[in-house]
C-alpha cells in the first residue's frame, strides 16, 4: 500500500528559504511553488518580530505572531506572491541590507491538510465551514481588525478534551480551560466551531483561521512527554521533519522552533521563538536530532524535555519514510 500520496513536499507544499537581505527590491525564488501562507523572521535581530503573510488576507496585510496587534498594511515588505516565491520591498524587517533571513512557505491544498479561511465574527456561537475535507488537527486563529486579541491554537493532543481549552501562539501562558473559544466542540471534516469569545467570534470584528489536518509522511500533530535526560525520547512522525514547533502546554514556556536549513546536518540547535522577537539562538540544552522517520531530544532544557512536562508539536516533512512507491528513503 502506498504510504504517501506526497513525495516531495519541498516542491510542492512546504518549503524553508532562507536569503539575505539587500535593503532594496528583491524577488525571492527557489521556494518551488507559489506560496500560499510566508512566515519570515530576520534571524540576527531582536529588534523586528516575526512577520506573517498570506494568499487570503493579501501579499501586503502583516500580522505579527509575537503580539496581539492587530493586521496593518506594508507595501515594501513582502509585495506578492510569485510562481516560486514572493517579492520584497527595502523595509528593515524582512529585507535589511546584509541581514540574514529565514521564510517559512506553505501551499494551501486538501491534499497536503493545509486551508486559510478568512471569516467575520457575530457574537454568538456557530460553526465555520473549512475545505480541507478532514477533521484538522490543528487550527490557529488571529483577529485581523481589532487590536488586543491573542492567537487562539487549537491542537488535537493538547489535552484528553482539546475541544475545551486553548494555547496562545504569542505568549508563554499554559493550557487553559475556556469554552468561550471552541464551543467545547471538536471540529469536523467540514466546519470548526467558535463561541462568543472576543478572541475569536467578536461581532463585526474579522479574524484568519489557518487549519491543519495530518496526512501521513507529510504532516504530524503530535504530543509526547518529556524525560529531562540528554538522552531523550524518540518521536516517530513517519518522516523526516523539515520544520518543527514544539510547545509546553502543562506549564507556561516559549513555542520553540526549528528547520532543517537553519541547520542542515545534526545536532540541531538553531531556535527562534514565534510568541518571541529574539534573534535566533543556539545552545545543546535545547537541541535535537531530525532523523529519516522522526525527532530524537537532546536538550534537557524545559522547553522541549522537562522530565515530568508534556509537550505538543507540529512537523513538516522533508521526505517520508516510505515513498508512494513503497522505496524507503535514505536516512539523514
Amino acid at each position: 500500500m502506498a504510504y504517501t500520496t506526497i513525495d516531495n513536499p519541498a516542491g510542492e507544499y512546504f518549503n524553508t528559504k532562507l536569503y539575505t537581505g539587500n535593503g532594496s527590491t528583491q524577488s525571492i525564488t527557489g521556494v518551488g511553488f507559489q506560496p500560499d501562507w510566508t512566515w519570515i523572521k530576520y534571524r540576527n535581530s531582536s529588534t523586528f518580530g516575526h512577520d506573517l503573510y498570506d494568499s487570503v488576507r493579501g501579499a501586503t496585510k502583516v500580522l505579527n505572531s509575537n503580539t496581539e496587534g492587530e493586521e496593518y498594511t506594508e507595501v515594501a515588505r513582502l509585495s506578492a506572491f510569485t510562481s516560486d516565491g514572493f517579492n520584497l520591498g527595502g523595509e528593515t524587517p524582512v529585507n535589511e541590507n546584509n541581514g540574514t533571513f529565514v521564510s517559512w512557505n506553505w501551499k494551501k491544498s486538501a491534499t497536503a491538510g493545509f486551508d486559510i479561511v478568512g471569516y467575520t465574527g457575530n457574537g454568538s456561537a456557530r460553526t465555520i465551514s473549512h475545505s480541507l475535507s478532514a477533521v484538522p488537527s490543528m487550527m490557529i486563529v488571529k483577529s485581523r481588525s481589532s487590536a488586543d486579541k491573542p492567537w487562539g491554537i487549537y491542537h488535537h493532543k493538547n489535552t484528553s478534551a482539546p475541544e475545551t481549552d486553548f494555547l496562545s501562539l504569542n505568549n508563554t501562558n499554559a493550557t487553559a480551560d475556556n469554552s468561550a473559544f471552541w464551543n467545547d466542540t471538536a471540529p469536523t471534516s467540514s466546519v470548526f466551531s467558535v463561541k462568543n469569545s472576543n478572541d475569536v467570534n467578536q461581532n463585526g470584528t474579522t479574524y484568519i483561521a489557518y487549519l491543519f489536518s495530518e496526512k501521513k509522511g507529510y504532516s504530524k500533530f503530535g504530543s509526547y512527554s518529556g524525560n529531562g535526560n540528554a538522552d531523550g525520547s524518540f518521536i516517530y512522525t513517519g518522516f523526516k521533519p523539515a520544520f518543527l514547533i514544539i510547545r509546553r502546554t502543562d506549564d507556561g514556556d516559549n513555542w520553540v522552533m526549528f528547520d532543517n536549513k537553519r541547520n542542515e546536518f545534526n545536532l540541531t540547535d538553531k531556535r527562534l521563538y514565534p510568541n518571541s522577537s529574539a534573534a535566533e539562538a543556539t545552545a545543546s540544552s535545547v537541541s535535537l536530532d531530525l532523523l529519516s522517520n522522526g525527532f530524537k531530544l537532546r536538550g534537557t532544557d524545559s522547553q522541549i524535555n522537562n522530565s515530568s512536562g508534556t509537550y505538543i508539536y507540529m512537523a513538516f516533512a522533508e521526505s517520508p519514510f516510505v515513498t508512494s512507491t513503497g522505496i524507503p528513503t535514505t536516512a539523514r
